[in-house]
């Protein structure tokens, strides 16, 4: 029985594949147990896995790429259209299967267990900051209810807080004066929590040469080019720029037909969380160019003389992610006032070789 091709449906416990020979025919259909997943793949001869990128997808393609097996991850809305009829592991597994064999499938770069780690941080911290904004948004909710009014943002209430209830003219409740200082609390540790993790972030930056050379770019800081270092991966896995800022969501959503063209607001697919980055930061180089005579600046200017400052911010997103793409994939550094030479056409401006 020869195996060329095998669609593995992923699972906590039952594990089902699918596998299919050079021709086409089916000649394996079996379900696995968590215990049994290894082994099985020890005793066949090297051939193509095609699994989707969810939970433990990159665990499990580390493990059978060290066992020789040429691993292949792809999203779940590129397999979707393989499935037949009505769903189940079985067919899940013959999708997969017949996706990974397409001449044109677009597949997910497996990570790094070091990769990993810096995104488990990225998105503990990312729960972090969400939980900090609703604790302050809880505090303030509850003393407009008693006539006390805070101005609005994070930093405000370690100012106005302390003063709120200390002060015995103000009405509160006994009771409500605790509930206050033990939600004041709570901030307090959720704020630790949050710069504890970017220290922690920032250290492990000093060790990746890539990210360093990406915090050159301006508006992406260490935050950013953390998560897109450890991210992106491999940035050769996109044949240009191009590429890589559409995976990011920052390209306009199209719906053209007819030979008539139809574009839209971005896309907003991908890691939305690296997109937010990224438009953050576009968004404080935007505010800033108008004190600056750098050559961004001023095409940023001349942008936003003919367009919306949101248009501006999102069109400096993109080029920040095309330039990101140059770093990593071609080891360059980034320089302000590079010009592109013979032969760099189709590369952003903005980098140049290493020295």
């Amino acid at each position: 029985m020869e195996i060329t091709t095998i669609g593995l449906d992923l699972a906590k416990n039952v594990f089902q594949v699918h596998g299919v020979d050079r021709r086409g025919n089916v000649v394996l259909k079996k379900q696995l147990k968590r215990n049994q997943v290894l082994s099985f793949f020890a005793n066949l001869q090297s051939c193509r896995v095609g699994m989707e990128a969810c939970a433990s997808a990159h665990y499990w393609g580390r493990r059978l790429l060290g066992l020789g097996h040429d691993v292949k991850l792809m999203a779940p809305q590129f397999v979707k259209p393989y499935v037949k009829t009505n769903k189940n592991d079985a067919r899940d597994a013959e999708a997969i299967c017949e996706a990974v064999s397409r001449p044109n499938m677009r597949f997910v770069a497996l990570k790094t267990p070091a990769q990993q780690a810096v995104l488990s941080i990225h998105r503990a911290r990312q729960g972090f900051v969400k939980a900090r904004t609703a604790q302050v948004n809880q505090i303030r909710g509850l003393l407009g209810e008693f006539g006390i009014v805070m101005p609005q943002g994070i930093r405000q209430l370690p100012t106005h807080l302390p003063d709120i209830l200390e002060d015995a003219e103000n009405e509160l409740p006994g009771a409500m004066r605790a509930l206050v200082h033990r939600l004041w609390e709570h901030f307090q540790v959720l704020d630790r929590q949050v710069g504890e993790l970017e220290r922690e972030i920032k250290r492990l930056n000093c060790e990746d040469e890539a990210v360093q050379r990406l915090t050159e770019i301006p508006g992406i800081g260490p935050i950013t080019a953390s998560a897109l270092a450890a991210t992106v991966g491999d940035a050769r896995a996109f044949t240009n720029a191009r590429q890589m800022a559409a995976w990011l969501g920052l390209v306009p959503r199209q719906h053209s037909s007819g030979g008539k063209e139809s574009l839209g607001g971005i896309s907003k697919r991908g890691d939305c969380y690296l997109r937010s980055l990224l438009v953050h930061g576009a968004r404080a180089v935007v505010k800033h160019a108008e004190r600056k005579n750098d050559n961004q600046s001023h095409w940023i200017k001349k942008l936003l003389a003919r367009r919306h400052d949101n248009v501006a911010t999102v069109a400096v997103a993109n080029k920040n992610a095309r330039i990101a793409w140059a770093i990593l994939a071609h080891g360059r550094h980034f320089e302000s006032l590079h010009q592109p030479r013979k032969g760099e056409h189709g590369l952003p401006t903005g980098v140049r070789q290493p020295a």
